[in-house]
């Protein structure tokens, strides 16, 4: 993981640095985008719900203390029950203080440590109304029923990773969703979400 991070970090020096001087070559633009295609699609650190074997993968920029983010997990949960050719994959950005920041851990820490359990306690996560504090944390990993787990760095190194990331992909706030090669920013209504994904299912159908 903190490979990863590394070669974020000097992706995102390289492309700032680019813009004053001369461009990438074609095959320096292919390796970029390999490694940001492998950073959204294939980090294992990063939770993911729906298909095991999807046709398209969606990207979700999330914050626990989000209230938009809270707004469209549901209708993120609802898309991998109707379309069953479809996953999501959860990328935590915790903009929104240190109890964001400590939600954020503990869901990653269970994603790695007891996957199985990961989509109750990001649901209760999410119920709540209003900022964490430790108190809502500790109630909801109790009411997900999740065995605790113990902080250690490599939470941080992924969260330090979807930062780097959001900022190469244009993310500047959540949630922000990638569905196939579009960007969504913010909370959208459900007939707006549903039709971007079936339009992008169909195109991955050859339709």
């Amino acid at each position: 993981m903190k490979y990863m991070i590394v070669l974020l970090l000097a992706l995102f020096s390289t492309l700032s640095m680019a813009q004053e001087t001369a461009p990438f070559t074609p095959d320096q633009e292919k390796q970029i985008e390999n490694l940001i295609h492998t950073a959204l699609f294939n980090d294992p650190a990063s939770p993911r719900i729906g298909a095991k074997h999807p046709k398209l993968t969606l990207v979700n920029f999330t914050d626990y203390n989000c209230p938009y983010c809270k707004q469209l997990d549901p209708m993120l949960e609802k898309i991998v029950q109707k379309y069953p050719d479809v996953a999501v994959i959860i990328k935590p950005l915790p903009f929104k203080g240190e109890s964001s920041v400590l939600a954020a851990r503990i869901a990653l820490t269970t994603w790695r440590d007891h996957p199985q359990q990961f989509l109750s306690l990001h649901e209760k996560l999410m119920q709540k109304r209003g900022y964490h504090t430790d108190g809502s944390i500790k109630q909801a990993q109790q009411k997900a029923g999740t065995t605790p787990v113990t902080l250690d760095e490599k939470s941080m190194d992924t969260i330090r990773t979807n930062l780097q990331l959001a900022r190469l992909v244009g993310v500047q706030g959540t949630p922000a969703t990638i569905i196939g090669d579009e960007l969504i920013p913010g909370a959208v209504p459900w007939n707006t979400l549903e039709e971007v994904v079936k339009e992008k299912l169909a195109a991955a159908n050859g339709g």
